[in-house]
């Protein structure tokens, strides 16, 4: 059967994780995904916004990493796709304005596909016209102007609110992506089985934006309880985020990204309650690889043999383990030092999007390859999505 078909449409400053989660977490699940913005074509770039809410009485915005499209939005073909996808942030204020961006949404409406969105996404939603007696939820300063358009407002009880009517599906914001998603693949005919599996996250403070994020809510999409932890923290605090790009530097720029919640203390994780761990990257396991209760975590998990997947930095924490010795891996590149001072034996990441699975231990080299991560961990986990 072909591949579902979801098309992602995008423009500047387009919230950060609303557009590179479901790009990233919807191919991982063997659907195929397009990214378009009017003007533009396949290759070039959108810049993200950081979308945050801190205790202000309105959300904080940064800039994020660029995004790259892979599609061209003068040649799309509506017939051709299974969903629209319309992510939030700053974008939809001015792509509301743009006729052609209006008649793709009403041209997916009448031909009865799928449509999704996030946050600030349903006002390009409103401005096509196709919301009047639909329930429907968003980001809440958008109550008025959905409601001037006649759809049926429902209040969200949480970030996570999320909304099914007919073929819409809209959230408060992008906390509400699992349940969208996982309502996504269902809507679409695929079934999700070996799935109930408990997977637990290592963090800490610069820990890598989209190395956290992107697997931690694709899981969760798949209906596994995930948690995150860092040492001497707590449920409830948070680890603030790294941003890692490239913007033409020797090496990857940084900047601060978003606030990613954690879920358990971590003096109160038992190890043998979960069936697998997670260690992305970024900054974080600079300093986390020197902290024993974190090595003898991660040995637990090697010395029972449950699957782990670790990313870009990520692999410094198992060299320092000791777990690596005799394994093959890859990892970000100026990380291999790390890898082969502790015995294992270097796999180049030729592309950089490029993951290995040896044995229990998936590893991947950067954000660029999340999709492929996930995919390899999901197959230790005997999770599969079939359509």
């Amino acid at each position: 059967m072909a591949s579902k078909r979801i098309l992602l449409l995008c423009g500047d400053f387009t919230e950060d994780y609303e557009a590179m989660v479901p790009f990233q977490a919807l191919q991982a699940f063997g659907l195929t995904v397009d990214t378009v913005c009017p003007g533009r074509k396949a290759g070039d770039v959108c810049r993200t916004a950081i979308h945050g809410i801190h205790g202000d009485q309105t959300y904080s915005e940064m800039i994020g990493h660029k995004f790259v499209l892979n599609a061209t939005f003068d040649e799309v073909d509506a017939s051709s796709y299974d969903v629209l996808w319309v992510p939030g942030g700053r974008s939809p204020e001015y792509l509301s304005r743009v006729p052609g961006v209006l008649e793709l949404v009403t041209k997916f409406v009448s031909l009865g596909k799928l449509i999704a969105s996030t946050c600030h996404g349903p006002l390009i939603l409103a401005a096509s016209g196709v919301l009047k007696g639909r329930k429907c939820t968003g980001f809440p300063s958008l109550k008025p102007v959905l409601v001037d358009a006649g759809a049926d407002w429902v209040d969200p009880d949480t970030m996570t609110t999320t909304v099914e009517d007919g073929g819409f599906i809209t959230s408060t914001t992008y906390e509400g992506q699992p349940e969208i998603i996982s309502l996504l693949v269902k809507a679409l005919g695929g079934k999700i089985s070996g799935t109930k599996k408990k997977i637990l996250f290592i963090c800490g403070d610069f820990v890598e934006d989209f190395q956290a994020k992107v697997p931690f809510q694709s899981l969760q999409s798949l209906g596994c309880h995930v948690d995150a932890i860092c040492p001497s923290k707590f449920a409830g605090d948070f680890c603030p985020t790294a941003v890692h790009d490239f913007e033409g530097d020797q090496t990857y720029s940084e900047k601060h990204g978003h606030h990613f919640d954690l879920t358990v203390a971590f003096d109160d994780v038992d190890p043998s309650d979960y069936d697998a761990l997670v260690i992305p990257g970024g900054r974080s396991p600079e300093y986390l690889s020197l902290m024993d209760p974190i090595l003898d975590l991660v040995r637990h998990f090697f010395l029972n043999n449950k699957p782990v997947g670790s990313i870009g930095h990520g692999q410094q924490i198992l060299a320092a383990a000791g777990v690596l010795k005799g394994r093959k891996c890859t990892a970000y590149p100026d990380v291999k030092l790390h890898v082969v001072l502790s015995g294992a034996t270097w796999l180049e990441p030729d592309p950089i999007s490029r993951c290995f699975t040896d044995g229990n231990l998936v590893t991947g080299a950067a954000w660029q390859g999340l999709p492929e991560f996930i995919a390899q961990l999901m197959a230790l986990l005997g999770i599969r999505v079939s359509f």
